[in-house]
C-alpha cells in the first residue's frame, strides 16, 4: 500500500473518532439534562445528610472551603440545572456535614442572639399611614442600633420594626439591650408611644453567609416574641454565662415555646448594671 491510499484511511478513522465523540458528547449532554435523572439525584440529596439545599445563596456566602468549592460549581454550571451538578453540590453537601459533626463546619462558636421588636407597632402603623411609618422607623433605627453596634454587636438582619442582632460577649449583648430600650423610650410619637420587647440566648447556631440558622436562632426569636412590652428573656443558657452579681432576674416558669427545647430555662431581667 503507497502512501497515498494509508492517508485517505487515516483521515477517515480521524472523522470517525471525531464523530463518535460528539456523539458521546451530545449524549453526556442528554443525560446531564435529563429531567428524571435531575428528580432522583435531588431525591438523593435528600436523604443524605447535611444541607440538602446546599448550592443556593444563601448556603454559599461564607468563606469555609465547602462553600469557595461550592461557588466554583455553581459558577461553572450556572443556572443550568443538571446531574452533573447536583452530584457536585451533593458531595460537597455530604462533606460538609463530615466537617460539622466532627466540629469543624459551622457552629463551632458560641454566640449570643438578640432580637428585639416593636410592641402595637402594626397596629399604629395602620392607623399612621405609610409615610409615618417609614419616618418612625428611621428613628428607631437610630435609637436602638447604635447601642448594639457600638458594644460590637453585628445586625444580622432588619426585620421591619425588629432587629436581629448576634454578639460574641454575653455582657455587651444585655448592656446593648438595655441601653436600646432607654434610649427607645425617649421617642415621643403622636398617637403611640414606642415600647421594645426583647429575646437572648447563646448557642452555636450555624453560621451561613451572613445570617445564622439553627435552634438556638429559633429559641432567641421565640424568647423575643414571648416578651411583654419592656421586658427582655433571655435563656438559662445566657444567665450562666453572666457575672450574676450584675444582674437581677426573675424566673417565668410553665412556659413553653414553639421552636425551643423543652427543658429551656426562662428569666425575666429586672434590672442589669
Amino acid at each position: 500500500m503507497d502512501s497515498d491510499d494509508a492517508t485517505p484511511a487515516a483521515a477517515d478513522r480521524l472523522a470517525r473518532l471525531r464523530a463518535g465523540a460528539v456523539r458521546a458528547g451530545e449524549r453526556a449532554r442528554e443525560l446531564d439534562r435529563s429531567p428524571a435523572l435531575q428528580q432522583a439525584v435531588k431525591r438523593l440529596r435528600g436523604v443524605l445528610p447535611g444541607d440538602a439545599h446546599f448550592g443556593d445563596p444563601l448556603s454559599l456566602g461564607g468563606a469555609r472551603h465547602t462553600e469557595a468549592v461550592g461557588r466554583a460549581v455553581v459558577g461553572l454550571t450556572g443556572d443550568r440545572p443538571g446531574v452533573t451538578r447536583e452530584l457536585g453540590l451533593g458531595g460537597l453537601q455530604v462533606w460538609q456535614s463530615v466537617l460539622e459533626r466532627f466540629g469543624r463546619g459551622g457552629g463551632e462558636h458560641e454566640v449570643v442572639l438578640v432580637f428585639t421588636d416593636l410592641v402595637e407597632f402594626s397596629r399604629w402603623g395602620l392607623r399612621a399611614g405609610d409615610d409615618e411609618v417609614l419616618r418612625v422607623l428611621r428613628e428607631v433605627g437610630d435609637a436602638w442600633e447604635p447601642p448594639m453596634t457600638e458594644r460590637a454587636g453585628t445586625v444580622v438582619k432588619r426585620l421591619g420594626d425588629g432587629l436581629m442582632v448576634a454578639f460574641a460577649d454575653p455582657a455587651a449583648a444585655l448592656a446593648a439591650v438595655v441601653e436600646a430600650r432607654r434610649r427607645l423610650g425617649e421617642l415621643h410619637v403622636e398617637g403611640w408611644s414606642p415600647r421594645m420587647r426583647a429575646g437572648l440566648h447563646s448557642g452555636r447556631p450555624r453560621r451561613v453567609g451572613g445570617d445564622y440558622l439553627g435552634v438556638a436562632v429559633n429559641t432567641a426569636a421565640r424568647l423575643g416574641e414571648a416578651a411583654k412590652a419592656d421586658e427582655i428573656l433571655i435563656s438559662g443558657d445566657l444567665l450562666r454565662r453572666l457575672d450574676a452579681t450584675t444582674v437581677t432576674t426573675r424566673r417565668r416558669r410553665r412556659m413553653r415555646l414553639k421552636g425551643a427545647p423543652a427543658d429551656l430555662e426562662v428569666y425575666a431581667v429586672e434590672a442589669s448594671g
